[in-house]
């Protein structure tokens, strides 16, 4: 639910090329915010510190001062401030650096669809809200033991904005594509998690969606879903940017991501399931980069394993990847689980885990909600991993 304002919510766009400038203005004045726009980041700095606008808009390509520095200024100035990158810098560094810095999210150019935008920028004002709200607890610990306190903000801070950003980049739960809704559940074990989940429309008749799980927990493995996630999108991107059709076929997508993340360096794994669903002819065309368990696809009356044994991305650069399709029935339930999971099952070996996982989701609707309580995965219970959970329910009529 968007949070209400008594007065329209005051944006301070930060771009210097016109074009780009007058259509982000335009669309968003239409949408009924008030706009405020700088084109170089010394006039962008000056109308922050006079204007203090709800959210700022900032390229990373500026003239008069470098956009990673004008973030940094700003969220030094005031932390509480959501920033809101718009570049077309496809670097993946520029992209984590900016995360690193204080950004909220992280828009690429050129923008194929404005609402994406507007939806970027209510929910970041939505999350500042929270942020305020904390303020007077905050400012009390600083009295009792400033020194200290600092010092543990800071580290409260980095963690909590990390958080927030990785769920920010989450898609929308409850999604429908056509006859399939998508739901999705991510538990970290730690403050940050190394599970991510994404689902995504890539034509009329395509949806893609994955899930991935990074080597270890925490920041650093939070990191590596970032940078995934904005690989995906340049994927996505590419598709009507130049035509490559790659985000359509998992088996080429994986073995795209594979090279990318093993050039990268970062001493990290990563295991990945992506598939793609064809609206049309109702069938799912998936490749799997070591993720187990494998995925359950229910009919209603049974539940079956969707067998797809890969390696891991990050490991050799060179790996081949399997690409493997199965019909959708009228009525389906497709599962996938992190691994996660399995932690949390008392039987002493992986096989008798994974069986009794396929016996807990036997004969059930397959409600997410309702399997999370029975498989005893709570959101405020210490968990011995992360835990990522996603549900695509397909229901066709006869016609």
């Amino acid at each position: 639910m968007n949070t209400v304002m008594t007065t329209p919510a005051r944006i301070l766009t930060i771009e210097d090329e016109p074009p780009i400038r007058d259509g982000i203005v335009a669309y968003l004045e239409d949408s009924g915010f008030t706009m405020l726009q700088a084109s170089d980041g010394p006039s962008g700095i000056d109308i922050f510190r006079q204007e203090h606008p709800d959210v700022v808009l900032c390229d990373l390509r500026l003239p008069g001062m470098d956009g990673l520095e004008v973030l940094s200024t700003i969220t030094a100035e005031s932390p509480e401030t959501p920033v809101i990158v718009v570049s077309g810098v496809s670097l993946l560094s520029y992209a984590v650096q900016a995360l690193k810095r204080g950004a909220w999210d992280y828009v690429t150019k050129p923008i194929q669809d404005m609402a994406v935008l507007e939806s970027a920028i209510r929910r970041v004002i939505e999350h500042a809200g929270l942020l305020r709200q904390n303020r007077e607890y905050r400012e009390h610990l600083e009295t009792l033991n400033r020194e200290l306190t600092l010092t543990l903000e800071q580290l409260q801070d980095d963690e909590e904005a990390g958080r927030k950003i990785q769920f920010q980049l989450l898609p929308e739960d409850n999604t429908c594509f056509g006859n399939y809704t998508f739901q999705r559940r991510l538990y970290p074990s730690m403050y940050l998690s190394g599970d991510f989940i994404d689902y995504f429309r890539i034509d009329d008749r395509h949806i893609g969606f994955y899930m991935a799980d990074v080597s270890g927990h925490g920041a650093a493995s939070a990191f590596v879903t970032v940078m995934l996630r904005t690989l995906v999108i340049q994927y996505r991107d590419a598709l009507w940017q130049s035509g490559d059709d790659t985000i359509r076929h998992p088996q080429q997508t994986l073995q795209r991501l594979n090279r990318d993340v093993c050039r990268q360096n970062l001493d990290k794994h990563l295991t990945l399931f992506y598939g793609v669903i064809d609206l049309e002819e109702n069938t799912l065309c998936y490749s799997n980069g070591g993720q187990f368990p494998y995925p359950l696809l229910s009919d209603g009356r049974e539940v079956r394993t969707l067998e797809c044994p890969g390696r891991p991305l990050g490991l050799f650069e060179e790996a081949e990847f399997r690409i493997w399709q199965s019909d959708l029935p009228r009525e389906c339930v497709l599962l996938l689980v992190s691994d996660g999971i399995l932690e949390l099952i008392p039987e002493d070996t992986m096989l008798e885990r994974y069986n009794a996982l396929l016996t807990a989701t036997h004969g059930m609707d397959l409600d997410l909600d309702e399997m999370t309580v029975g498989l005893d995965v709570l959101a405020d219970k210490h968990l011995p991993d992360d835990i990522a959970f996603l549900v695509i329910s397909g229901r066709r009529g006869d016609g």
